[in-house]
C-alpha cells in the first residue's frame, strides 16, 4: 500500500480523475480530502468512499480563503502529505470572439488555482516535505484552435510546475505535473458524437483515455516510489503528442 497513513488533498475531486484518484489513494492506505466547488457531488461522493476514510471541503480555487479553509480542515482530518491540484474547466471560443471575462475566468481557475494551491501546499509542507502533482493537459504542449485561454493556462502550469519544483527540492518538497489526452469524464459528455470520434482518432492508441488510467499515473507520482521525480511532466496520452512539435 504505497499511500499507507498518507494525507492526500485532491481538488476537483468530485468526479472525473479526481474522484478516481480519490478511490485509488484510499484503496492505497490513505486518507483523502477532497474539494471541489460541487457540493452534492462532493458530499456524496465522500459518503461513498466512507466518512472515516474521505472529507469533503467545499472550495472555489479563485479564493484564497477557500484554500486556506480547505488546508485547515485536511490537516486536522489526514494531515498533507500529497496535493493533486485538479481543479480546471473548459472553454472553447475563437479568440476573436474571447471576452475578457471568460479569458480571465478560465486562467483564474486553470492556472492561477493551481498556483494557488501549491503555494499553500509548499507552506504546510516546508518542515516535512511531500509531493504536489500538479494537472497539466496535452493542450500545454501543443496549440489547438479555439482552446487560446486553456491552452495558455496549461502551459503556464508546465512551466510553475518547473519553477516550484526548483523552490521546494531543499524542504524535500516534490512538484510534478501529468498531461493527459482527452479523457472520457462528465467534461465531454455534451460532445456531439462526431466530434468525440474525431477527438478518438487523434490518439493512436484508438480510444479515449479512461480517469482511472490518469489516476494511476497521479497515485505513483504522489508516493514514494516516484521519490526521485521532481520538476517534470508526464504525458498520459495515447500517443496524442507524439508525433507533434
Amino acid at each position: 500500500m504505497r499511500l499507507k497513513g498518507k494525507g492526500v488533498v485532491i481538488t476537483g475531486g468530485a468526479s472525473g480523475i479526481g474522484a478516481e484518484t480519490a478511490r485509488g489513494a484510499i484503496a492505497e492506505g490513505a486518507r483523502v480530502v477532497i474539494a471541489d466547488m460541487n457540493q452534492a457531488l462532493g458530499e456524496a461522493v465522500a459518503t461513498k468512499l466512507g466518512a472515516d476514510q474521505c472529507l469533503f471541503v467545499q472550495t472555489d480555487v479563485t479564493r484564497t480563503g477557500d484554500i486556506h479553509n480547505l488546508f485547515e480542515q485536511a490537516e486536522a482530518f489526514c494531515g498533507v502529505d500529497a496535493v493533486f491540484n485538479n481543479a480546471g474547466i473548459g472553454h472553447q471560443e475563437l479568440a476573436v470572439d474571447y471576452t475578457d471575462e471568460d479569458w480571465l475566468r478560465v486562467i483564474d481557475i486553470n492556472l492561477n488555482g493551481v498556483f494557488r494551491v501549491a503555494r499553500e501546499a509548499m507552506r504546510r509542507m516546508q518542515n516535512g516535505g511531500g509531493a504536489i502533482l500538479n494537472c497539466a493537459s496535452i493542450l500545454g504542449h501543443v496549440g489547438q484552435s479555439q482552446t487560446a485561454a486553456y491552452t495558455a493556462a496549461k502551459g503556464g502550469v508546465l512551466n510553475v510546475t518547473r519553477t516550484l519544483a526548483l523552490e521546494g527540492a531543499p524542504g524535500g518538497i516534490r512538484v510534478n505535473s501529468l498531461s493527459p489526452g482527452y479523457i472520457a469524464t462528465p467534461l465531454l459528455d455534451e460532445l456531439d458524437p462526431e466530434v468525440l470520434e474525431f477527438l478518438t482518432s487523434l490518439h493512436p492508441i484508438g480510444r479515449l483515455g479512461q480517469a482511472r488510467e490518469v489516476a494511476n499515473a497521479a497515485l505513483f507520482l504522489l508516493s514514494d516510489e516516484a521519490s526521485f521525480v521532481t520538476g517534470t511532466d508526464l504525458l498520459v496520452d495515447g500517443g496524442f503528442t507524439a508525433g507533434k512539435s
